[in-house]
């Protein structure tokens, strides 16, 4: 079954450029045709693809999204190298933002001129690059692919990102239509969880809440249980790992202008993102 989905939270720096990147190569890697669609006026998972040029062309995604567009999407997407297609980001892409609020429907552009027409037809997955900030543009995201993938740096403010996303954008996008959070990803964790650092502090307040732990891919996921054994100093076997854990290659990736499977496909974190694509193409995680 084809589908959308956005990678998407109201805080910046926190990984939606690399997971969205990497995600899109993995299903790509999976087998699908796939599309990423850089939403974002930073660009960077364009130039993070090595697109700098092609992020201030003339022609961009404003011009399909707003009334007077003559262009169709199709015009605009770029063949990447690495089995995947991309429809870039643009440096003027964030006056779209205040031109959609005074058009019929601003808010259902991107569904209307950009996923319908290519989702299932053209390509198997759709994965939409946000913007941090609150707007139409997320808005345009969220009515379009009705599907969440929601990255989490473990850094202050990290939680109240995630609380901010629920309250300001899902919460008031649910009472106008179905909203799913396939998957919420901790990434670039560094820390032991046997030490009361960011990592710990950032899994364990997760797997505390039943309606977020249930959205944890099994990479991520610490059973509670865990973390009381090893604070009582019954915990004998390894430590867990949880999470996508930071490695120089992913950064690497990223300056090279390519994902993380082009890089260095011995990465032990491939792992990681291929679950997250094996969620994305079932639609949950699966215990």
């Amino acid at each position: 079954m084809s589908r959308a989905v956005s990678v998407c939270l109201l805080k910046g720096g926190i990984g939606k450029s690399t997971t969205s990147i990497n995600l899109a190569r993995e299903l790509a890697h999976r087998g699908s045709d796939v599309l990423l669609v850089d939403l974002d006026p930073n660009g960077h998972t364009t130039t993070g693809l090595g697109f700098g040029e092609e992020f201030y062309s003339e022609a961009h995604l404003g011009d399909v999204l707003l009334d007077d567009a003559e262009l169709e999407p199709r015009e605009l997407i770029l063949e990447t190298e690495f089995e995947i297609d991309l429809l870039p980001s643009n440096d003027r892409i964030e006056q779209v933002e205040s031109d959609l609020g005074g058009v019929m429907m601003g808010s259902a552009r991107l569904k209307q001129r950009v996923i319908d027409p290519l989702l299932g037809d053209d390509y198997d997955y759709v994965v939409v690059d946000c913007p941090a900030a609150r707007g139409k543009l997320n808005d345009n995201a969220l009515y379009a692919t009705q599907n969440l993938v929601l990255p989490m740096r473990p850094e202050s403010g990290a939680l109240s990102g995630l609380e901010k996303t629920v309250k300001r954008l899902i919460t008031p996008a649910r009472e106008h239509f179905d909203l799913e959070i396939l998957a919420v990803v901790p990434t670039d964790l560094r820390d032991r969880i046997d030490h009361d650092r960011p990592t710990r502090r950032l899994v364990e307040a997760l797997v505390s809440k039943p309606n977020i732990a249930s959205k944890l891919p099994n990479f991520a996921y610490t059973d509670p249980e865990v973390f009381e054994a090893i604070d009582d100093g019954e915990w004998d076997d390894d430590l867990p790992k949880p999470g996508i854990r930071h490695r120089s290659a992913i950064d690497a990736s990223i300056r090279e202008h390519m994902p993380l499977r082009d890089y260095d496909s011995t990465c032990d974190q491939l792992a990681c993102y291929d679950e997250l694509a094996q969620i994305v193409e079932e639609g949950e995680v699966a215990r």
